[in-house]
């Protein structure tokens, strides 16, 4: 069963069609690249498949089914789609604590999560003083409370310096080791290019490849220059 399938999946907004009959899925255990320009309604579908919107048409399904019917969905899917939507006066630490009780999660999970991400000597601080990179290191932190088997990332290199975007690459890789499926949107192209083994791309709303990413890339040189051939018509 495919971690992640899109079956003719379509938003509009009044007279703007966002998504428009978007079809691909992600395979288990699979990094798959989730790569288009801006406004070409990435947000959009990973918000219809972790049901924040409901398609005008079409279906979203995580491991079969709608993300609303998932049992126990935070031990399926983690996700982080923004790394702004914390209480500024609470600590790291309390901030996971506040979700894991929330999950019904043992609070001796709020620890091991912020070791994974590299945090248990800031866990006290105020989240109000976190630099973007570190409130991407919690985000990622409050997505794993659960153990999840599939993570969902929106553009989770925002903010972290060199060392923090290898960190998050190897982190991935090991994570995709170890069984799980990460679906990861980014404009990091050199990154993404290191990482995954799979790319979809999207353009306007629509479907413009499906693809491992040996394939892609192949005579273009680099991921980013078959991604600007592509969506631009040239490459760098």
């Amino acid at each position: 069963m495919a971690a992640i399938s899109a079956i003719e999946l379509t938003k509009r907004f009044d007279d703007l069609v966002a998504v428009e009959r978007l079809s691909f899925e992600v395979a288990a255990g699979s990094i798959t690249g989730f790569l288009g320009p801006n406004g070409a309604g990435k947000t959009t579908t990973l918000r219809m498949l972790l049901g924040l919107a409901a398609p005008t048409n079409g279906s979203a399904l995580v491991f079969g089914r709608p993300f609303a019917e998932l049992e126990r969905p935070a031990s399926r899917v983690g996700a982080v789609l923004e790394a702004g939507d914390l209480h500024p006066g609470r600590s790291g630490r309390d901030h996971l604590r506040v979700l894991a009780a929330a999950a019904r999660l043992p609070r001796s999970r709020v620890e091991e999560v912020l070791a994974l991400v590299d945090l248990t000597s800031a866990g006290d601080r105020r989240a109000g003083g976190y630099s973007l990179g570190m409130r991407q290191r919690l985000s990622l932190a409050a997505a794993l409370l659960g153990k999840p088997e599939l993570l969902v990332l929106d553009e989770p290199a925002n903010g972290l310096d060199p060392e923090g975007v290898r960190w998050l690459r190897d982190f991935m890789r090991a994570f995709a080791g170890e069984g799980g499926t990460v679906f990861v949107s980014s404009h990091h192209l050199a990154e993404i290019e290191d990482t995954v083994d799979h790319v979809v791309v999207i353009d306007h709303g629509r479907l413009v490849a499906d693809a491992p990413l040996a394939e892609f890339t192949a005579g273009s040189g680099s991921l980013e220059d078959a991604f600007l051939e592509l969506t631009t018509g040239h490459a760098s």
